[in-house]
């Protein structure tokens, strides 16, 4: 009889132990998920295919372009999240262009003082699209210039889950972004090829095409 007490009290405390095993993983899983959740955006830029949920992955920056920004330093996802918009900007190989034109029109401070705003940000390619005569032309008249580079921007910070749709831009007329998941076109032929990059004070959607504004 004794025998069997003692097999039960033992099986009994297995399974104490198991449920506290279980009880402790759970808390744990349940804390690191919060703290990830409350984390800097710049800090969920993990690489695709990691097991983080789905909340946390639309967070993250997307698009095939985002494999060529830098692992670490300050062209960094990370790294730009630190700085204002078009300080961040210059940290990027694959604006330089842009910054050189913001420069040209004299909006970097207009840039890193704003907040939370959204900029589609042309890249070297965009730009190269647009014969050099005409590009020279833009960036040598700085009201026009200001005109194009303004209307790159919203004042409002988006969301990918916001993005489509019409938004007024800095410029005064509108844009407007088809798509979803991933996949966004801006007024119907620029492509995001890097979505939702954070910096201190702006979202960042880079696009493959130079905007022009209607009016």
């Amino acid at each position: 009889m004794s025998t069997v007490v003692s097999r039960r009290t033992s099986i009994a405390a297995l399974f104490a132990a198991g449920a506290l095993a279980f009880s402790l993983t759970a808390c744990s899983s349940g804390s690191s998920g919060s703290a990830a959740s409350s984390a800097p955006t710049s800090a969920g830029a993990s690489a695709p295919g990691s097991s983080a949920s789905g909340a946390a992955m639309a967070d993250q920056p997307f698009g095939a372009a985002c494999a060529a920004v830098p692992k670490d330093g300050a062209g960094s996802f990370a790294g730009m999240a630190k700085d204002p918009v078009a300080t961040a900007a210059s940290n990027n190989p694959a604006l330089s262009t842009l910054v050189t034109a913001v420069k040209q029109a004299g909006l970097v401070d207009t840039l890193n003082s704003a907040q939370n705003i959204t900029v589609f940000a042309p890249t070297n390619d965009a730009f190269a699209k647009i014969p050099k005569a005409t590009l020279d032309a833009v960036l040598a008249d700085k009201d026009k210039l200001t005109k194009i580079l303004t209307y790159h921007v919203t004042p409002e910070r988006l969301a990918p889950t916001a993005l489509p749709g019409t938004h007024k831009t800095l410029e005064g007329s509108e844009l407007t972004v088809t798509g979803s998941g991933e996949d966004f076109t801006v007024n119907s032929n620029a492509k995001v090829v890097c979505g939702n990059v954070q910096t201190a004070n702006a979202t960042v959607y880079i696009i493959d095409t130079v905007l022009m504004p209607t009016s």
